[in-house]
């Protein structure tokens, strides 16, 4: 980094004063590396997830359960109640749907709930 003057300090302290924006950036960004690609660690996803859905519409059901087919969990439990439009609808749309492509199975659990293996996803 560049040491400041004398002359420096008095150009600074004068009201016409405007630095050079682009040694500056080139300084700044050489000195904190941002040149250089470093890639961010991924967060480790879990192995199994639960989702509850009781008291959800379709659409938010169906939102959570593309989110967590495409996050790459590999084994769920999704709990959709035992009488209601949900436990139809999920069975729907594990067999065809835009869903169906992420499941490798689908296994009623009790009247209410599934466990559901994703496929692994590349990322």
């Amino acid at each position: 980094m560049k040491h400041l003057s004398e002359s420096d300090i008095e150009k600074m302290a004068c009201a016409d004063f405007v630095p050079d924006a682009t040694s500056v950036r080139r300084g700044v960004r050489a000195e904190l590396r941002l040149g250089e690609l470093v890639p961010k660690p991924r967060a480790p996803h879990p192995k199994h997830a639960v989702i509850d859905l009781h008291k959800k519409t379709e659409d938010q059901a169906w939102n959570e359960i593309m989110e967590l087919a495409t996050s790459g969990v590999r084994d769920a439990t999704i709990i959709t109640g035992a009488s209601g439009i949900l436990k139809i609808k999920f069975q729907q749309w594990a067999r065809d749907s835009l869903l169906s492509p992420y499941i490798v199975s689908v296994v009623p659990l009790n009247n209410g709930s599934f466990a559901v293996k994703f496929k692994k996803i590349k990322c």
